[in-house]
């Protein structure tokens, strides 16, 4: 399948203040970089591999691409505030602060509600648009939970919908959070995902079928990094 074509649009006053979205690849988190490939493990009483070594861990991260936070955002137990000297937009309607605000009640009997939990909305600066047939999946960065926030998964028509831009809903989860959200921080994981309504096979582990799945737990048992070596694609 070719890869989706994706357009993005911003404001021309912003076009050279704006980090654009990137690749999630690209992005990737330095606590990846840093952390050991194995670790010891008492159970086991000796060192096993880590999810640095776990290829489906790093390729969910990598999927797709990142939205970025335009600015600085300086936040204090709760309070967010941001100084950011970009031009006034030309396009009537179009937003000019990185994050606006939702009432906590708009959670409500969700497994977000958790009291007086703050409710952001990342604004969005660029249109997206995407080819007929696909839609934009957008969630939180992928296995970044050191991030003080949770973007809520939301699923856009973004084929139909691009004139106008996606924001990006949040709930704060540090409530004792003390430091910067920087320029270029990822916010949004976004992936284009095909809207065809798949179909459900079902059946049973028989025959062919049977021995193949005999073998191909016995070879991943037998060796390590089995599924990189015969069954991983290049992406």
């Amino acid at each position: 399948m070719p890869s989706p074509q994706i357009h993005f649009r911003c404001d021309p006053a912003l076009i050279d203040h704006l980090p654009r979205p990137r690749l999630a690849r690209e992005l990737i988190p330095d606590w990846i970089r840093s952390m050991p490939a194995k670790a010891f493990s008492a159970l086991h009483d000796r060192d096993i591999r880590t999810v640095k070594q776990c290829p489906p861990f790093i390729d969910a991260m990598a999927h797709g691409f990142m939205i970025l936070l335009p600015c600085d955002v300086h936040v204090d137990k709760g309070s967010l505030s941001w100084d950011w000297e970009a031009p006034a937009t030309t396009v009537e309607g179009h937003p000019r602060a990185p994050l606006s605000f939702h009432p906590p009640a708009q959670v409500t009997g969700t497994p977000f509600e958790q009291g007086d939990a703050l409710v952001l909305k990342f604004n969005s600066f660029w249109t997206i648009e995407l080819e007929p047939g696909w839609s934009l999946f957008a969630t939180h960065p992928v296995n970044r939970h050191d991030l003080p926030f949770r973007l809520l998964s939301g699923l856009v028509d973004a084929d139909q919908f691009h004139d106008a831009g996606i924001n990006f809903p949040a709930v704060w989860i540090d409530e004792e959070f003390i430091g910067v959200l920087p320029k270029g921080m990822p916010v949004a994981q976004c992936m284009p995902v095909p809207r065809e309504r798949p179909v459900l096979h079902f059946d049973t582990l028989e025959g062919e079928a049977a021995t193949r799945y005999s073998q191909t737990v016995a070879d991943v048992l037998a060796a390590p990094n089995v599924y990189r070596k015969q069954y991983r694609q290049r992406k």
